[in-house]
């Protein structure tokens, strides 16, 4: 099938070279040292200068930390944004009690830092001892959502 071609590429066609400097030079990656990273020996840096352009080093580099970061809320912060909570709709008012679902807001643990003075009744995965005797010393109450935990194994007989 015919296909049509620039001119181009037909003078291209007639030249022993095809536009390509030394007939040597388009024969495979042997012209430019070896494909990639290859063929730098023991002498590597400058091929990755090269690279680079100088300004990163190529390869991965650190570790991942393995450790969950879990988003915790301190009483402190609990007890001084309660009202704004209200009023974004994202907590509640029942009698003399504030109710709030810490885990819908996407916070997993409630942490003991500060003092109590109003009553929660606030539900979350997990929370600190301390901080569930200080709700309970001012009126409240902490529930705890059914967390993820390993079953206990079973006794070998």
């Amino acid at each position: 099938m015919q296909t049509k071609r620039t001119k181009r590429s037909r003078i291209r066609a007639a030249k022993p070279t095809g536009g390509h400097g030394h007939k040597k030079k388009n024969r495979g990656a042997g012209h430019r040292g070896g494909r990639g990273k290859s063929g730098s020996g023991k002498r590597g840096d400058f091929k990755i200068m090269k690279v680079t352009k100088g300004e990163k080093v190529l390869g991965k580099h650190g570790f991942t930390s393995l450790k969950k970061h879990i988003k915790a809320m301190n009483l402190s912060i609990l007890q001084t944004e309660i009202e704004s909570f209200v009023k974004r709709g994202e907590a509640s008012k029942n009698k003399d009690a504030y109710e709030i679902d810490l885990s819908k807001l996407g916070y997993r643990k409630l942490l003991s830092k500060g003092d109590v003075s109003l009553k929660f009744h606030i539900t979350v995965d997990s929370a600190t001892e301390n901080a569930v005797a200080r709700v309970e010393e001012a009126g409240g109450k902490v529930t705890l959502l059914a967390s993820s935990e390993e079953p206990e194994k079973a006794d070998k007989e």
